[in-house]
C-alpha cells in the first residue's frame, strides 16, 4: 500500500512538471505575428524575458539587424521611434544573463537566442537579454553537414597526430622497420593509433552533428554554424513565414530593414 502511495505521489508530481511547463510568447509585428514557447530548462533566461515582456520592454522597439539566410535581431530599446538610418542596438549592459548554452537546443529554423557580446570582451559569454535573435538559416543536405564536420574536426586531428606522433616517435617507428623487428614495430605502431584515438576522443571543440540536429537542418533549415555559441532559450511554434518575410527586407548598409518592423511582445497562456 505503502509502495502505491509513493508512486501515486511521483505520478502527480511529473503530471504538475509537465503542465508548469510551456511559458508561450507572441511576438507581434505589421509583417505577422510569430508564437514561441520558452524552454525551462534556461530559466535564467525565460524568467527575465517574461519580466521584461510585461514591463512592456520590447514593445515598439523594431527589429533593426535583418540578415537574409541568417537571422533578425530586434528588441533594443534604443530602436524604439529610431529615426531612419541611425545605428541603433546597442542594448541594455544592465541586463544580462548568465549563459545556459545546453547542447540539446541548437540554431534551427524559429530558435529564439540571446546576444551577446563577443569572447574577448565576454568570457563568460553571458547573454544581453534585453534584446533577441530569431534564427532563419537555411536548408543543408546531410553531405553539407559532412563537410561542416569534417572542416571543423580535421583540424583537431591533426593536432592530436602531431602531438601524438612527433618526429622523435616517427623516427624510431622508422628504425624498428629498418631493424626487422616487426612486432616491436606493429605494438608501437597500435599503441600510437590507441592512443590518438583517446585524445582525439577527450579533444575539446569537436563538431558532431547529433540525429535531431540533422533532422532539422536538412528539413526545416538553420544556422549549425553558430550552434552552442549563444543561448537558445526558446523556439517557434507558428509564424515561420513571417520570418521569411522580415528577412527578405531591403536593409542599409547596417542592416537595418529600410522598411521599419515595429514589435510588441505579449505572454499567452
Amino acid at each position: 500500500m505503502r509502495s502505491k502511495f509513493f508512486v501515486l505521489i511521483l505520478f502527480l508530481l511529473t503530471v504538475n512538471q509537465l503542465f508548469s511547463q510551456g511559458n508561450k510568447v507572441l511576438v507581434s509585428t505589421n509583417l505577422g505575428s510569430m508564437t514561441f514557447l520558452l524552454y525551462d530548462d534556461t530559466p535564467k533566461h525565460r524568467d527575465a524575458f517574461i519580466e521584461l515582456i510585461e514591463k512592456g520592454h520590447f514593445n515598439g522597439t523594431l527589429f533593426y539587424r535583418v540578415i537574409q539566410d541568417f537571422m533578425i535581431q530586434g528588441g533594443s530599446k534604443d530602436s524604439r521611434n529610431a529615426p531612419p538610418g541611425k545605428f541603433i542596438g546597442y542594448g541594455d549592459p544592465t541586463k544580462t544573463v548568465d549563459d545556459e548554452i545546453l547542447p540539446h537546443h541548437f540554431c534551427k529554423k524559429g530558435a529564439l537566442c540571446a546576444p551577446r557580446q563577443p569572447d574577448d570582451i565576454n568570457i563568460f559569454k553571458q547573454s544581453d537579454i534585453s534584446q533577441f535573435f530569431i534564427i532563419q538559416g537555411r536548408k543543408f543536405t546531410s553531405g553539407q553537414l559532412d563537410t561542416l564536420e569534417i572542416a571543423v574536426n580535421r583540424p583537431i586531428r591533426k593536432k592530436v597526430i602531431s602531438k601524438v606522433y612527433p618526429p622523435e616517435v616517427k623516427a624510431q617507428l622508422d628504425l624498428l622497420k629498418a631493424e626487422n623487428r616487426i612486432e616491436e614495430a606493429k605494438q608501437l605502431a597500435e599503441t600510437i593509433k590507441e592512443k590518438i584515438e583517446v585524445e582525439y576522443e577527450l579533444a575539446e571543440g569537436k563538431l558532431i552533428f547529433s540525429q535531431d540536429q540533422r533532422e532539422a537542418y536538412t528539413t526545416l533549415g538553420g544556422s549549425p554554424e553558430i550552434d552552442h555559441e549563444y543561448t537558445v532559450f526558446g523556439e517557434m511554434l507558428e509564424g515561420f513565414d513571417v520570418i521569411d518575410k522580415i528577412a527578405a527586407l531591403k536593409t542599409d548598409n547596417n542592416n537595418r530593414p529600410l522598411t521599419d518592423v515595429v514589435i510588441t511582445v505579449k505572454r499567452i497562456k
